[in-house]
């Protein structure tokens, strides 16, 4: 994998993946797949059409992902924090 890729879901991302995490981390991928940082003139429409391609994957994957748990920005419960000790 490609390790220029974060995570950009919550919790790893406190807050929305914005269109700019979202289209950064898709060029990532495709200049890693391809092996070009930058295509040829003749292959950018292919590149950049895969680019749009992936970003919307990332932004549907983002979009039905259910996190379990606390919710964004939540502090743990009480109940769920370990006891103060005395």
């Amino acid at each position: 994998m490609c390790r220029s890729i974060k995570t950009l879901r919550p919790p790893v991302l406190p807050e929305e993946a914005t269109e700019e995490d979202i289209r950064a981390a898709a060029l990532q991928f495709v200049r890693k797949v391809s092996g070009f940082r930058s295509p040829a003139a003749h292959n950018r429409e292919v590149f950049d059409r895969a680019v749009d391609e992936i970003a919307g994957a990332t932004r549907a994957l983002l979009e039905g992902i259910e996190v379990r748990g606390a919710a964004r920005g939540a502090a743990p419960a009480a109940a769920d924090r370990p006891a103060a000790r005395t």
